[in-house]
């Protein structure tokens, strides 16, 4: 029987926790007891500057993806949402990118092949955020009121069409959140955004920069850029997309799904990356030190004064008159967590394939239900959800939230889209 003494214990016993320190490196957290880690460090997912890709950036910057067992994850800056497109279809292995932080009904144009040279099946594994979008116009229409109520927006747009001036609204990807949202204003408001203006596609870096060289009337974007075009005194904003629809769903954390299917593991702690993400970017102690990061020179490279009053519920609109310091509480401000803000609920995705169905992006014939059990990928948000320790009242109950009612007492009930389209004065089908 071997007998040891107290030295020999002693240097046992460290040498055992070096051990055991080195191959914690090597694994997530929370995953060392099962010892198997992601198939992969890492992989390369875009983003456009845009406060909502803030969890992509600070799962990067505060080491949550590291903390997972990802730590060659590389956030890599896209220069409009047509090359995020792109190079998606390009894939990783092809010199473009695996995912990113992507319009929402983005993942479902491409996987039906719409917008791309082919099908290229997507997955939707989180929603990165609600609300935080705004819908902004030229200062030249500052004083005629304008907000949800476009009324006298419509009439002074068919006034510059008889004179014959072309009227422009801007929007960053056809059939993507920020066009429907602009299209869905025009349009309660009695102006058909296919024949009373024109719709055209302006990258959110660039829509401040158009504006101000008088290119479009109105423009649908996220932020900084609605809050830039304020501090610059070139436009206003009419309204927050929250008061179009309060706590509207957004961006998404979209993934190639052959990429998921090969590397399940690493898909979810990508995910467990990203929700630790969004819980740390909610907090209001920590808005501050988000705005310095995403503004910085490595990310978005714009000042932090266009960033944080937004991110902490104080808007000034711009117009003159309405200033609105309503907290972190408000349906008006972004929300990265709260209020199941990440859940991909699969009625959301419901309204918006509708809705590419009402101005014509997907025939009327889609198989809405089929489509969204190929694309969303709830069941993984709720597998990396527990995971991470979420509590069970911070997982919902559904896939659906339910009946959404918008600005102008529209309703839409996911259980009879049909009837949502039949009540739409203006539309393609």
């Amino acid at each position: 029987m071997a007998v040891f003494n107290r030295r020999q214990l002693l240097k046992s016993a460290t040498g055992a926790a070096a051990v055991m320190a080195a191959a914690r490196l090597q694994f997530p957290a929370g995953a060392f007891a099962q010892a198997s880690g992601p198939e992969v460090k890492g992989t390369k997912l875009g983003y456009i500057a845009l406060t909502d890709a803030s969890p992509l950036i600070i799962a990067k910057e505060k080491g949550f993806y590291a903390k997972y067992g990802l730590p060659d994850m590389v956030i890599d800056k896209q220069a409009s949402w047509g090359a995020t497109r792109d190079n998606i279809e390009l894939g990783e292995a092809g010199g473009g990118i695996t995912g990113a932080h992507i319009l929402t009904p983005m993942p479902y144009l491409i996987s039906t092949g719409k917008v791309t040279k082919t099908k290229v099946p997507m997955n939707i594994l989180c929603r990165l955020n609600t609300n935080g979008q705004s819908i902004s116009v030229s200062s030249t229409y500052a004083k005629m009121g304008v907000t949800t109520d476009a009324k006298a927006l419509a009439a002074a747009f068919k006034k510059a069409k008889v004179e014959g001036k072309d009227i422009k609204c801007a929007m960053t990807f056809p059939g993507g959140t920020h066009d429907l949202w602009i299209r869905y204003w025009l349009a309660a408001n009695g102006i058909d955004p296919e024949k009373d203006v024109s719709t055209i596609v302006v990258p959110p870096p660039q829509m401040v920069a158009n504006m101000k060289v008088n290119t479009m009337e109105a423009f649908c974007v996220g932020e900084p850029w609605n809050s830039q075009l304020v501090h610059q005194k070139i436009g206003f904003t009419a309204l927050t997309t929250g008061e179009l629809w309060k706590d509207h769903p957004e961006k998404s954390l979209g993934l190639r799904a052959d990429w998921v299917e090969k590397n399940p593991k690493a898909a979810k702690a990508i995910l467990m990356a990203v929700l630790e993400a969004q819980q740390w970017s909610d907090k209001m102690e920590n808005k501050a030190e988000l705005c310095k990061i995403v503004g910085g020179r490595d990310w978005f490279k714009v000042p932090v004064e266009d960033i944080i009053n937004r991110q902490t519920g104080d808007i000034d609109y711009g117009d003159g008159d309405r200033k609105a310091k309503v907290g972190l509480d408000s349906p008006l401000v972004m929300k990265f967590w709260r209020d199941f803000a990440s859940y991909p609920f699969q009625s959301h995705e419901l309204w918006f394939l509708t809705e590419d169905i009402r101005w014509g992006y997907l025939p009327a014939d889609t198989d809405t239900k089929a489509l969204i059990k190929q694309v969303n990928r709830e069941d993984l948000w709720r597998e990396a959800a527990k995971a991470i320790g979420v509590k069970d009242a911070d997982i919902p109950a559904s896939t659906s939230r339910g009946k959404e009612t918008f600005f102008d007492g529209k309703v839409f009930d996911p259980a009879d889209p049909a009837a949502y389209l039949k009540n739409l004065a203006i539309t393609r089908v």
